[in-house]
């Protein structure tokens, strides 16, 4: 017995222990198509824009677009000095800012007011989605409709209010494009609201919280990240509709509702300065990067601070 009792541990301590486990190496090949996709979808067009934006391309050198002049910056130094492209620039930003501000709160709404279940909820959901899914070509042509000097809006309102044209066209443009782009913000909104706990619902009613109280303080903090997204991808959204206004007001458009894409469209197709609506495109692709770089800038912070 006692051969045993000591001949028990040693054999415990000679036992080899079992090897680590070495990292597995990850098959990044795995990871081609994605990447070849990104090159032909995303890189490529963007290269060849930028190559045209180079170029002095227009109808007569088109056929031979490689051979085209090179010019430098000149076509982006002829964008901002001598096009409409600021004032485009100020109008695509200002109805843009506008429109985002305006459908966060019927947004948000929508979304509490859509939050418990009642009876036919998910027919008044469905409902509200409807201008969001609807194509923005349907949406201009109804909307034109409407608002042309002979239209519904005139004959109920009494007069002939130029709706399409002067300065209540950039107005006509922001109710349209709000009445099109809430559900957007109704949509991520009401995700958001799914995503909270129901403990933290429970909890708050414990503590006696009223209405307000639990939407201001455990609503709205747990939504923050979710509003943010969603104020982002509708201001983008919103800048780079095209359709919309296109559909709505023709070309060339009024003054006041000269949008980027339309003005970009126009020196494009119609006036086939290629050369020089690739440097607008361009400049456009910049402007949308700003919004974009400052929300992950501060996605990233955050994720620091937790």
């Amino acid at each position: 017995m006692a051969i045993e009792t000591v001949t028990r541990p040693a054999a415990r301590a000679s036992s080899p222990r079992p090897p680590a486990r070495r990292p597995r190496h990850r098959p990044l090949w795995m990871l081609a198509p994605g990447g070849v996709l990104l090159v032909l979808v995303i890189l490529v067009p963007l290269g060849v824009a930028l190559t045209v934006s180079l170029l002095d391309l227009d109808q007569y050198t088109l056929r031979e677009w490689t051979g085209a002049p090179f010019i430098a910056v000149d076509n982006y130094v002829e964008a901002v000095t001598d096009t409409p492209l600021p004032h485009a620039i100020w109008v695509s930003v200002g109805y843009s800012a506008l429109v985002t501000v305006a459908t966060l709160p019927v947004g948000l709404a929508a979304a509490l007011a859509t939050q418990q279940r009642f009876k036919g909820r998910a027919l008044v959901r469905s409902a509200f989605l409807i201008p969001y899914v609807l194509p923005a070509f349907v949406v201009g042509t109804v909307w034109r409709t409407i608002l042309m000097p002979t239209g519904p809006a005139n004959a109920v309102l009494g007069g002939q209010h130029l709706w399409l044209n002067g300065p209540n066209s950039y107005w006509t443009l922001v109710v349209v494009q709000l009445w099109t782009s809430w559900p957007l913000l109704y949509l991520l909104a009401a995700s958001g609201l799914q995503s909270i706990a129901e403990e933290v619902h429970e909890a708050a009613a414990l503590d006696g919280a009223d209405w307000w109280a639990k939407l201001r303080h455990v609503v709205l903090p747990h939504l923050r990240g979710v509003l943010a997204l969603a104020l982002i991808i509708a201001f983008l959204h919103n800048l780079n509709s095209f359709t919309l206004p296109y559909v709505l007001f023709g070309v060339p458009a009024p003054h006041d509702v000269e949008v980027l894409p339309v003005l970009t469209y126009v020196e494009s197709f119609q006036n086939f300065r290629f050369g020089l609506s690739a440097a607008m495109a361009v400049l456009s692709l910049v402007l949308v990067a700003i919004p974009l770089s400052v929300y992950l800038r501060a996605v990233r912070l955050n994720r620091h601070e937790d």
